[in-house]
């Protein structure tokens, strides 16, 4: 097995539950839990703050090799870049918007694909994101496709939103987001969001957390048994 077949991908839409669910079960598991979400979200958020026009050329290429970024640098810091904090930051509503639109640069992707294969290398990872199991670890020994209803999805980001003390963005609003970003996220040229063709398909629109993580752990142990994966 290669050392990227130590990895738990967890695919799927923005508002799914893919951070939840991949951080609960990390931790249940005794498993390291990373969310490449994040990483997008903080270099659309850096980026956009240092005013670097979102386009693939030189001067972007240049500019991500004279930066300095860090994931899961302590408790308090998920993610740094350049000695900036940025885990609170990148979870207000416009980031995605950000993440979105910086996530179909190329050069951004290959910045960000050396520092999530690294964290792989010595240790079993749960890895959320959008194209996690069909584009940076196809060889996964377990492939998830978590989904959920555009409207089930958006009272979840507002819930999020309100619980942290954002100021209430519309529900409406978020909810037109979501569907522009699946729309934007599924029909983009690069690493566009699907289904890979051996991932276990997961609806959670019905289902609370505790639910969620049992069917999860269950599937991880499965494959487990059917790849002949050592947990």
């Amino acid at each position: 097995m290669t050392d990227y077949d130590k990895v738990i991908a967890i695919d799927g839409p923005g508002g799914s539950g893919k951070s939840t669910i991949a951080k609960t079960l990390a931790f249940k598991m005794g498993f390291l839990y990373v969310d490449t979400g994040a990483m997008y979200r903080a270099l659309g958020y850096f980026l956009d703050l240092n005013k670097i026009p979102f386009i693939s050329d030189d001067h972007l290429k240049k500019y991500l090799q004279s930066i300095v970024f860090r994931y899961g640098v302590s408790e308090d810091v998920l993610v740094e870049v350049s000695g900036m904090n940025l885990t609170e930051k990148i979870r207000e509503h416009h980031v995605s918007e950000l993440a979105s639109k910086v996530s179909k640069l190329p050069f951004v992707r290959e910045f960000l694909f050396d520092t999530q294969r690294n964290l792989v290398k010595d240790q079993i990872c749960v890895m959320e994101g959008r194209d996690i199991a069909t584009v940076i670890f196809p060889g996964a020994f377990c492939k998830v496709f978590l989904t959920a209803s555009a409207k089930v999805r958006a009272k979840r980001r507002y819930d999020q939103l309100i619980s942290i003390g954002k100021d209430a963005v519309p529900l409406n609003q978020i909810l037109e987001d979501i569907k522009k970003r699946d729309e934007r996220d599924s029909g983009r040229d690069v690493a566009p969001l699907k289904q890979a063709q051996d991932a276990i398909l997961l609806d959670t629109s019905d289902l609370d957390l505790n639910h969620v993580i049992d069917q999860m752990e269950k599937i991880v142990i499965q494959r487990s048994r059917e790849t002949g994966f050592d947990l």
